[in-house]
């Protein structure tokens, strides 16, 4: 028997246009990037190499790699009960598969969501959010990471931060080489106006990567506070949640805050938000925006 699809079990269009040409975007700045290294002097096979080990490095290990920067560690039912009963209820009401799930030990209230497929997918909170919520709040914020993990777009994230550490690394690579030993390669070229183009193509990876983030990362929080109000049928609970997590993070020591700035693009609410320009290039639209989104959603239910 057909079983008619819930609103949010469709894929947002929106949200499938601009991981469609995310990706391609970063696949020609990948290949522009790696033409570049060919042509001052780098051979194939060390292209080859480099390519090879940083793709699979980001297909086997990126999960990890999340988890371990951020300090989330893997639980058990045994260890918190009431955490995964939280998400079987909510997967079991939502027909999704039930993703691990992680905590991290810290007075900040946050979450966030990872996996390059549903199978792999990790939910993880921290102990200072469950503190802070009450059950339904807490509710509102796990449906809102597991739609992150229904959608896919941690992936094209992940993703633009490896390139953006690709041209990092391989700039450094590229001046030690200049340094040591006579540039990327054998042929005579002009090494400072290789290292040059180097840098260049390094920061405009960069740069292009930046604003990749930036935009996948507004647009698809605001998706996911739709699909995960959804979910759980309340979205004055995530509105609530959304509000507590920033009014805390304000009260949170800076340097507390600085030590996991880098996980701002997958943080619910970004540890370090900045002065009203530098929101600008913020990787999360404001939580008044999202709120009052929500509040909308909360009176058309109503």
């Amino acid at each position: 028997m057909y079983t008619k699809k819930a609103p949010w079990q469709h894929r947002d269009t929106g949200l499938t246009i601009r991981m469609i040409v995310s990706f391609a975007v970063l696949t020609i700045l990948y290949l522009v990037f790696l033409s570049v290294l060919a042509y001052v002097g780098l051979g194939a096979i060390p292209i080859a190499l480099i390519a090879g080990m940083m793709i699979l490095a980001q297909w086997y290990f990126s999960d990890r790699i999340v988890l371990w920067s951020s300090g989330a560690k893997v639980v058990t039912r045994e260890q918190f009960p009431e955490l995964h009963d939280l998400v079987e209820l909510i997967v079991a009401r939502n027909n999704l598969p039930k993703p691990r799930i992680a905590v991290i030990n810290t007075k900040m209230p946050n979450a966030f969501a990872t996996g390059k497929s549903k199978k792999s997918s990790v939910v993880a909170v921290t102990t200072g959010l469950m503190e802070m919520l009450d059950n339904e709040e807490l509710e509102g914020v796990v449906a809102h990471e597991l739609s992150h993990i229904k959608n896919r777009d941690v992936l094209v994230l992940t993703l633009a931060s490896l390139f953006s550490t690709i041209a990092w690394y391989m700039m450094q690579f590229g001046m030690y080489g200049g340094m040591y030993g006579g540039g990327y390669g054998g042929r005579n070229r002009d090494n400072g106006g290789g290292m040059a183009l180097v840098l260049l193509v390094a920061v405009i990876t960069w740069f292009v990567s930046f604003l990749i983030i930036r935009a996948i990362s507004r647009y698809r929080e605001f998706v996911a506070d739709r699909d995960g109000a959804m979910m759980t049928g309340k979205p004055v609970k995530l509105a609530n949640a959304l509000l507590k997590i920033s009014g805390t993070m304000k009260r949170i020591p800076t340097q507390d805050l600085r030590q996991v700035e880098g996980m701002n693009a997958f943080f619910i609410v970004p540890a370090i938000s900045g002065s009203s320009f530098t929101a600008l290039f913020s990787t999360h639209p404001p939580v008044e925006q999202r709120v009052k989104k929500l509040m909308e959603m909360e009176a058309s239910m109503s």
